[in-house]
C-alpha cells in the first residue's frame, strides 16, 4: 500500500507543495527516488537509509520506490530528506499513516538522524499555509524564521527523527522553544529587563551604533569632517528613499558617507523583516532573522548574474539581497556597462524578473542605490592640489560608461571635494550629536510619509505620476519656479517628477505641509552635472 507524506520546496520567491509517495515490492532490496530529482535529492537515499537505522528503526528489506510529485517540477536541495524518511517508515508500518494527515514536513537529515536547517523556509511555510495544512514540522534551527508568519500555521521545530516520531505517536510531546525559553532563571529575567529599559530610555538613539562605535568600528555622520552639502544630500536621500550618486576625488569621504547612511536608517518593521529574511534564506540555510537593514557592497568585478540574479535556478542577486536596505556600488564606472544598464528596470519597478529555460522568478528589489565615482580615471580632474594625468579621450570613455538613462533615474547627483586637513583634524565638541539629529529628522520624515500614504512601504522617492498629483501640494510660486527650471535646464519628464519628489522630502524634513520655492531650489541644486 502506498504511503504519502506532504512537503514543500522553494520555487523562486514562492514555494511549491510536493507529494512524497512511497511504495514497495517483493524484489531485491533497492531504494529508488524518481520525479525530476536533482543530484542532491538523489543522494538522500543514503542519508535517509542511515538516518533511519541510526535512529533505532528498521529500513525495509524490499525494493522501495519514492516518487516526488508533480514530476515536471524540478526538485533541488535537501528539503525532502525528512518527508522521505517518514514515507518509508509509514510504508513499513513503523509510523501510523493517520499521524501524517494534514501536516507538512521538511528538513535535511544527518546520518545520526538529527535535523539540519534548509534554505527557503519562509517560502515553504507560506506554501504549506496556502495549501491548507494545519501544521508544519521543520528543523529547530528554522523555527524562528518560520514563526515570523505570526501563527498563520502551527510551526513545530524538530531536533531529530526520533523526537518527531515520539511526538507523532504521543509518547513525548515537543515543547515549543518559546515555552522552553520562558523557563529561565529569575536573575536572567531581571537582567534582560534592565537591558530593555535602557534601550527604550531614548528611542531615537540606536544603542548598537552609539555605545559600541569604538568596538565594532561603525561609521557615524560625526566621523565625516566637512562635506556639509553631501551630508545634507545623504539625509534627504535616506528620508525619502532617493537614489544618490557621489562624484569626487579619492579620499574625499564618499565611501564613509555611504556607510554612515546605513546607521541612520531605522530598524526593519515586521513586514520588511519577513521579506529580507525570506530573500536571504534562499541563499544561505541559516536560522538568522534579519533585524538591521541590509548593506550590500559588491565589487566592481561582480558578474551580471551576481548583481541582477539568475543562474540555472534563477536565484536572487545583490539587488534583491539589498531589498529594504542599501545597495552601495563603489566606483560605478568600473562595473561593466551591461551590468550598469541592467539596473534600469529594478530602479523604476522595484522588482526584477529573471527568466531561464526551466525557471521564472520575480524578486523584490526595492533598494536605495548609493553609488560613487571619480571625476576621471585617475580621480584628480579639477583637483586644486594635484594634477590630472588623464587624456580627454580617457575622460570621455570613463564617463560614457554611465549612460544618460541611468543618470536620469538617479535623484541626487553630488560633487564631493576633498576636505582640508584643518577640518579633518579639528576636535569634536559633542560626539554623536550630528548623527542623532540627522537620525531624528529622518525618523520624523519617514513617519510623516507613513501617515500621508497610509503605507509603511511607500516613500516619496517611489511615488508614481498619479500619486504625485494625488498627494503632493505645490504652492503657486513653487509651480512657477519648477516650470521655469524645466524649460531652462531642459529637464526630462522623469527628471521633472524626481525634482518634485525630492522637494517633498525636503518639505517633510522642514515639517511643512506644502512644497515651497525654497524646497524646489534646493532639490534642483542637488542635481549637479557630473
Amino acid at each position: 500500500m502506498i504511503a504519502k507524506v506532504y512537503s514543500a520546496i522553494p520555487d523562486g520567491y514562492d514555494g511549491k507543495v510536493v507529494d512524497v509517495e512511497a511504495d514497495s515490492s517483493k524484489s531485491l532490496p533497492a531504494f529508488n527516488i524518481v520525479g525530476m530529482a536533482s543530484k542532491t535529492v538523489s543522494e538522500a537515499r543514503e542519508r535517509v537509509r542511515l538516518a533511519i537505522t541510526n535512529s533505532g528503526f528498521v529500513f525495509p528489506a524490499k525494493k522501495v520506490t519514492v516518487n516526488l510529485a508533480p514530476a515536471e517540477l524540478t526538485k533541488d536541495g535537501s528539503h525532502l530528506d525528512l518527508p522521505i524518511a517518514l514515507a518509508v517508515l509509514a510504508l513499513s508500518g513503523q509510523v501510523n499513516k493517520s499521524h501524517l494527515e494534514n501536516k507538512a514536513f521538511v528538513g535535511e537529515l544527518s546520518l545520526d538522524g538529527s535535523t539540519r536547517p534548509v534554505r527557503g523556509i519562509i517560502n515553504i511555510t507560506e506554501a504549506a499555509y496556502k495549501a491548507g495544512f494545519s501544521q508544519i514540522y521543520l528543523p529547530i534551527e528554522n523555527y524562528a524564521q518560520a514563526s515570523l508568519l505570526n501563527h498563520k500555521i502551527e510551526v513545530i521545530g524538530v531536533k531529530s527523527l526520533t523526537e518527531l516520531i515520539l511526538h507523532l505517536c504521543g509518547a513525548q510531546k515537543i515543547i515549543p522553544p518559546k515555552l522552553a525559553a520562558a523557563q529561565v532563571s529569575h536573575s536572567n529575567v531581571v537582567k534582560n529587563t534592565r537591558i530593555y529599559k535602557k534601550q527604550i530610555a531614548d528611542p531615537d538613539i540606536d544603542l548598537n551604533v552609539v555605545e559600541n562605535t569604538l568596538i565594532d568600528n561603525r561609521i557615524l555622520l560625526d566621523h565625516i569632517q566637512g562635506q556639509e552639502l553631501a551630508k545634507r544630500a545623504l539625509v534627504i536621500a535616506l528620508a525619502g528613499h532617493h537614489h544618490m550618486l557621489l562624484s569626487g576625488p579619492p579620499g574625499s569621504g564618499k565611501t564613509m558617507l555611504a556607510k554612515a547612511g546605513l546607521n541612520l536608517l531605522p530598524y526593519l518593521n515586521h513586514k520588511e523583516q519577513l521579506e529580507v529574511t525570506k530573500i536571504h534564506n534562499l541563499i544561505s540555510p541559516t536560522g538568522v532573522i534579519a533585524k538591521r537593514r541590509p548593506f550590500r557592497s559588491p565589487h566592481h568585478t561582480a558578474s551580471h548574474t551576481a548583481l541582477i540574479g539568475g543562474g540555472p535556478a534563477a536565484i536572487p542577486g545583490e539587488i534583491s539581497l539589498a531589498h529594504n536596505g542599501v545597495l552601495f556600488l563603489d566606483e560605478l564606472p568600473e562595473f561593466s556597462r551591461p551590468t550598469i544598464e541592467a539596473l534600469r528596470q529594478p530602479l523604476e519597478d522595484k522588482t526584477i524578473n529573471i527568466n531561464r529555460i526551466n525557471h521564472h522568478a520575480v524578486y523584490p528589489a526595492n533598494f536605495l542605490l548609493v553609488a560613487t565615482m571619480n571625476p576621471c580615471p585617475c580621480g584628480y580632474l579639477n583637483c586644486p592640489d594635484r594634477a590630472c594625468t588623464c587624456s580627454a579621450k580617457q575622460i570621455e570613455n570613463y564617463r560614457h560608461k554611465i549612460s544618460g538613462p541611468i543618470i536620469d533615474r538617479i535623484d541626487l547627483t553630488i560633487k564631493v571635494r576633498r576636505a582640508s586637513q584643518i577640518k579633518i583634524f579639528s576636535p569634536q565638541k559633542e560626539y554623536t550629536r550630528e548623527h542623532r539629529i540627522a537620525k531624528s529628522l529622518i525618523k520624523r520624515a519617514l513617519l510623516t510619509q507613513r501617515k500621508r500614504y497610509c503605507n509603511p512601504l511607500l516613500y516619496n522617492g517611489s511615488l508614481s505620476g498619479a500619486q504625485i498629483k494625488q498627494y503632493i501640494k505645490l504652492s503657486s510660486p513653487a509651480e512657477k519656479l519648477l516650470d521655469q527650471a524645466t524649460d531652462t535646464l531642459k529637464l526630462s519628464f522623469r527628471s521633472h517628477l524626481k525634482v518634485i519628489r525630492v522637494a517633498q522630502t525636503i518639505a517633510d524634513l522642514d515639517n511643512t505641509n506644502q512644497v515651497e520655492p525654497t524646497h524646489i531650489s534646493e532639490a534642483l541644486s542637488l542635481r549637479q552635472k557630473i
